[in-house]
């Protein structure tokens, strides 16, 4: 059901926005249809509540918008059947099923030149005779949907006139003022800008929460997890996925859907998801660790630049096995291996890691070719960060610093690491390891691979005694701090 309690200002919007429709509920059951030999919809069944908003999103030719042209009538489907509230809408009349459903198009283009006012007040067909005049009723219902899409100072003005934008927008007046239990929208938000995009999707929130059941194929993932109640993904003829923004936009879904490498993690402004394409393989390659198994590859670090890190190495031609952690839950790093699938050591919000989380780390460590570590780490000041460093220093059989691309320092792909904070990272005199940034991680990974700068194998048999964990006093009470980078 809806996320929202009111309008924009929190207040309950029904009072000011005239008479509500009667609620009814979208059911769909079993429908399928084809053009020709082509098979868009194939056995779709699903219901819509009164009070919800739901998208329907997939990639192109998915049948997102046929979908809704058979919720509406407009398509004769197959098989199966359409009803909203009791009355199945392929068998009702063109204006007994108006009174139920209202459109917007994806294509608002019209071809007459009538004043927008008119325009909206057609809108009111479905509620009167063919030949009567407009009531006082519907001239109120027009007022009132042209001033909630803040298109009354364009009521005179003809509608060719006007730009695809404002055209949208007068569109969905007309849909309102039509006062239907249902609606559908076939991208929205196609032609606006920014300011009005939100703008109308604040709208029909409110629209929702005066009982309207709404649909809307929506290619922005971002603005339908942010507005819809439930998602509902098309790919191969029919519904893929059903549920709530957060189960249905994943790494993987979107790989199998979208054929996307792709992260999802939680808006820290809205709280809702947002979904960042990456580039597919990009062509850049990585030495096999020398026993032709993949290069294991461990990022200790968080925020954004971790985040970055892990994204470049998860659309990497060559197989890796990528770990990060410690991080916390909810953080950017964190939520970013969730959505890749990547193997995080995971810890609370303001808990030390453990005895265990420490042994997690450094197994993670000793297991791995190359440890990257973000120089959010190398700047905190905290004993739970140079415990870990430490590790990292004892263990790791190279490691690669990387630094964000706004660092002040001019670096370029392979430059050997300096002492830095307290001299960690060093083997006898001299410094050990490789400085990057995220754009010449997989190159800085290379080099260290092939350097073989104490390779983790040669470790295999000396164990990991020398390492800050294997004191029981000093394991304990480590904090996990989150940087900054």
């Amino acid at each position: 059901m809806s996320r929202f309690r009111g309008g924009p200002d929190g207040n309950d919007v029904s009072s000011e926005s005239g008479p509500s429709p009667e609620r009814a509920s979208i059911t769909v059951e079993n429908l399928s249809l084809s053009f020709g030999d082509l098979s868009v919809l194939e056995g779709v069944s699903l219901t819509i509540e009164p009070g919800e908003f739901v998208g329907f999103v997939g990639p192109n030719g998915a049948g997102k918008t046929t979908l809704l042209r058979a919720i509406s009538g407009a398509l004769e489907p197959d098989s199966g059947t359409v009803t909203v509230g009791d009355t199945d809408v392929h068998r009702a009349s063109s204006k007994a099923s108006s009174r139920l459903v209202s459109v917007v198009p994806q294509d608002t283009a019209l071809s007459f030149s009538f004043p927008i006012r008119d325009v909206v007040e057609m809108g009111r067909h479905p509620h009167r005779s063919r030949f009567s005049s407009p009531t006082r009723e519907d001239r109120e219902a027009v007022e009132r949907a042209l001033e909630r899409t803040r298109t009354a100072e364009l009521a005179d003005r003809p509608i060719d006139e006007v730009s695809g934008g404002q055209r949208q927008r007068v569109v969905l007046a007309r849909a309102i003022a039509q006062e239907t239990p249902a609606m559908l929208l076939d991208e929205p938000t196609g032609s606006l800008d920014v300011n009005h995009q939100i703008e109308t999707l604040e709208l029909v929130r409110e629209l929702v929460e005066e009982g309207r059941t709404v649909c809307a194929a929506i290619h922005d993932l971002d603005l339908a997890a942010r507005y819809c109640d439930r998602l509902v993904m098309l790919a191969d003829s029919g519904i893929y996925r059903s549920g709530p923004p957060a189960d249905v936009l994943t790494g993987e879904s979107l790989s199998d859907v979208f054929d996307a490498t792709a992260t999802v993690t939680r808006n820290p402004i809205t709280g809702t998801e947002t979904v960042t394409a990456l580039p597919n393989a990009d062509g850049s390659e990585t030495r096999e660790a020398g026993d032709g198994t993949p290069v294991r590859v461990h990022v200790l670090g968080t925020g954004p630049l971790a985040s970055s890190v892990l994204a470049r190495l998860e659309t990497a031609t060559a197989e890796l096995e990528i770990s990060v952690g410690p991080v916390t839950a909810g953080d950017t790093a964190s939520e970013t291996a969730r959505s890749l699938d990547i193997d995080r050591l995971e810890i609370a919000p303001f808990e030390s890691l453990s005895p265990a989380d420490l042994t997690a780390f450094e197994e993670r460590i000793h297991e791995a070719d190359t440890t990257v570590v973000s120089e959010g780490v190398l700047e905190s000041a905290g004993a739970g960060s140079r415990q870990l460093l430490e590790t990292v220093d004892a263990v790791a059989g190279s490691i690669v610093l990387v630094r964000g691309t706004d660092d002040e320092r001019s670096i370029t792909e392979g430059d050997a690491v300096g002492r830095t904070d307290g001299d960690v990272f060093t083997t006898g005199d001299r410094a050990r390891g490789l400085e990057a940034t995220p754009e010449t991680i997989l190159g800085a990974i290379d080099e260290a691979v092939a350097s073989g700068l104490e390779s983790v194998y040669s470790r295999a048999d000396s164990g990991s005694s020398e390492t800050g964990s294997s004191d029981g006093e000093s394991s304990s009470g480590v904090s996990a701090e989150s940087s900054s980078d």
